[in-house]
């Protein structure tokens, strides 16, 4: 049983705090099938994300079979299902896939016979086991809300919430998805509350709550609502409510509440939900003739969330899976790696210049030595700026290559994830499963780039130490470009912000232009381009190619281990901000 005691929900406003919901109470009772109807803006969606614990009453109590649930804990994944308004499943996935992706996350314990087993019922009682191999992309409105409906009963939940999950649907399929929702309450002790703005089906529900400018106008059932509100058809409930304010309404209801009071226990025992106070009451069977109660049976154990090391193998499952599905993303990919080597060896096709050593002859030509001195300079400067420069574009090119990783990872999918954390998926899973993903990628590009420019410009020095340090620098971006994806408000603003990330890479590094000398100690921690270009650097200190950079670099070219650290640092960093960020709560307003 679902009980709201006087429940008020308020925000912060000029001069004066906005009530969105006040004063609310309302029992439900297993078995009922709720409607939660009002005009737009009054309040339906925010009493939905209150009893779902998304957002916290400002005052009053939600209780769950006795439990409080704001001082003895929220509801258990198991037990609640919520339906949001947005899409709670990947496109490019099929409906079954997708359903069986929602029972590893969610429900641990099963085998695979099990998992098939529930997976063919859930999609045969919703409706969707013709089209169970069909991408969720192709499918309709009311088969994308049945697919909601699907992915919330793999847990078998006693508290289903639905948040307009018939708007914008045509009449025939809005029909059949509340006829839907009302087997899901009525075939067992399962309470259906839906919030919609449609009032064609009143009759179907066994409760209507209406709600007017957060305030509650009616609780009671749907025979009742026309008598209530004087008027001839639930067409005529908003105009109605218009011609009077909503505390009006509520002080109404207050007074005249009693006369629709709910009988739960008889709702829960199969009767009608609803009493009317001047109806006699039957008479208590006597004692001969009651019938001696049969002995409580054993609740099935309430299914667990899978572990950390299982959540994350599904995931990370599912990522690969949908990298390989895009197209678009995968060939995108393939053009990043295969195509920024090739333009970074454009600039040394005929390999990294030789450096001829000056004559030691003593012939006492001033002259021919200063021209000789000249010569070897400008030919060393020429050398010291191609090596400097091939070193940081290859650099530069990996820290847009980590922008793009990490940049829309989580910000482009935060919704579907909210939906799923709010099921039970753990944060640190989930972050840990885009890390190694993308990490996955950070080699492949970064090893690449090492091994065909070597090859090809003839870098010298190891392969291992160069590929490490392009490596790190790819994953210090990739990882700070994920903390901020995880952080940002949409997939576009994450973008943005990568991109200005490494718009500023190049000039605060140093590495081109010095920059003075208590600016670049002040930004140099933070650039990661600088690490990566002053580490690479490192790799070449026993070659004449290190000694002429330094010739004519005005930056500092810190030591490698220190180089590789601080890269480390960054990665520790940006994982550290995905994880908090996922951690925060992205809800849509």
């Amino acid at each position: 049983m679902l009980e709201l005691r006087d429940v008020s929900f308020l925000v912060p406003g000029k001069p004066q705090e906005v009530v969105l919901l006040g004063d609310v109470n309302a029992t439900l009772a297993p078995g009922q099938f709720v409607a939660v109807v009002g005009p737009s803006g009054c309040g339906k969606s925010t009493l939905l994300k209150l009893i779902a614990g998304i957002c916290e009453p400002t005052f009053g109590e939600l209780c769950w079979n006795g439990r409080n649930l704001e001082t003895e804990g929220d509801l258990e994944p198991h037990e609640i299902g919520y339906v949001p308004q947005f899409s709670i499943a990947y496109e490019r996935l099929s409906v079954e896939e997708n359903l069986r992706t929602a029972l590893r996350l969610r429900v641990a314990g099963l085998s695979a016979a099990d998992r098939e087993a529930r997976c063919a019922a859930i999609l045969e009682g919703v409706g969707l086991s013709a089209i169970a191999e069909r991408p969720v992309e192709v499918l309709s409105g009311g088969q994308r809300r049945r697919l909601a409906l699907a992915l919330e009963m793999v847990t078998e939940p006693a508290l289903l919430l639905c948040d307009e999950v018939t708007s914008g649907l045509d009449p025939k399929a809005e029909d059949e998805l509340v006829e839907l929702l009302g087997a899901l309450a009525r075939g067992g002790s399962r309470i259906v509350v839906s919030v919609t703005h449609s009032l064609r089906h009143l009759s179907a529900y066994d409760t209507i709550i209406v709600l007017h400018g957060g305030q509650l106008a009616y609780h009671g059932p749907p025979e009742h609502l026309e008598h209530y509100f004087q008027i001839d058809e639930p067409a005529e409930l908003y105009p109605r409510l218009s011609v009077r304010k909503p505390e009006e309404w509520h002080r109404s209801w207050k007074k005249h509440r009693h006369a629709f009071a709910p009988a739960p226990a008889l709702a829960q025992a199969g009767s009608p939900a609803w009493s009317d106070p001047e109806a006699p009451h039957p008479s208590p069977a006597k004692p001969e003739e009651a019938e001696v109660p049969e002995p409580p049976q054993e609740p099935a154990p309430a299914p667990g969330v899978p572990g950390f090391g299982s959540q994350f193998a599904t995931l990370l499952g599912r990522r690969w899976k949908l990298f390989f599905r895009d197209a678009s993303g995968f060939w995108l990919q393939a053009a990043l790696v295969l195509g920024f080597p090739c333009l970074v060896v454009i600039f040394a096709l005929d390999g990294l210049p030789q450096i001829q050593n000056l004559s030691l002859g003593l012939s006492g030509d001033v002259i021919k030595h200063i021209q000789e001195d000249a010569a070897f300079a400008a030919q060393a400067s020429r050398a010291g700026s191609l090596v400097s420069g091939l070193v940081m574009f290859q650099v530069i090119l990996l820290t847009l290559m980590g922008s793009n990783n990490g940049a829309r990872e989580i910000a482009g999918e935060r919704l579907i994830f909210e939906k799923e954390k709010f099921g039970g998926v753990r944060p640190g899973a989930y972050v840990a499963s885009k890390a190694v993903f993308l990490f996955t990628l950070v080699a492949v590009q970064s090893l690449w780039m090492a091994l065909f420019v070597k090859t090809v410009c003839g870098f010298p020095g190891e392969l291992g130490p160069q590929a490490l340090m392009l490596l790190a620098v790819n994953a210090a971006m990739t990882a700070l470009c994920l903390g901020i994806s995880s952080l940002a408000r949409s997939a576009e603003q994450a973008s943005l912000i990568s991109i200005y990330l490494v718009g500023f890479q190049l000039p605060l590094s140093g590495a081109v232009l010095a920059l003075p000398e208590g600016l670049g100690w002040l930004t140099r921690p933070f650039i990661a381009a600088y690490w990566g270009w002053s580490g690479y650097l490192q790799t070449l200190v026993d070659t004449r190619l290190y000694d002429v950079v330094r010739a004519i670099s005005q930056t500092v070219i810190s030591p490698g281990l220190l180089c590789l650290w601080v890269l480390a640092a960054h990665v520790i960093l940006g994982l550290f901000l995905a994880y908090a960020g996922c951690r925060n709560s992205r809800w849509p307003r």
